[in-house]
């Protein structure tokens, strides 16, 4: 299965940061070093949250 970035949806393959979601600790968000640089915000499938 191919990993998304949260964020803007691109499929990452390198330089990618992977963590559980810091409000409910359920789903695994998964961002692009773009979007990480960029600090373009997501939210969380599972509570809702949105983080930077």
């Amino acid at each position: 299965m191919a990993k998304l970035c949260a964020s803007c949806g691109t499929e990452v393959l390198e330089k990618y940061s992977q963590f559980k979601c810091p409000g409910c600790g359920k789903e695994t968000i998964i961002r692009c070093s773009s979007c990480r640089i960029l600090t373009t915000k997501y939210k969380c499938g599972s509570c809702g949250f949105v983080g930077p």
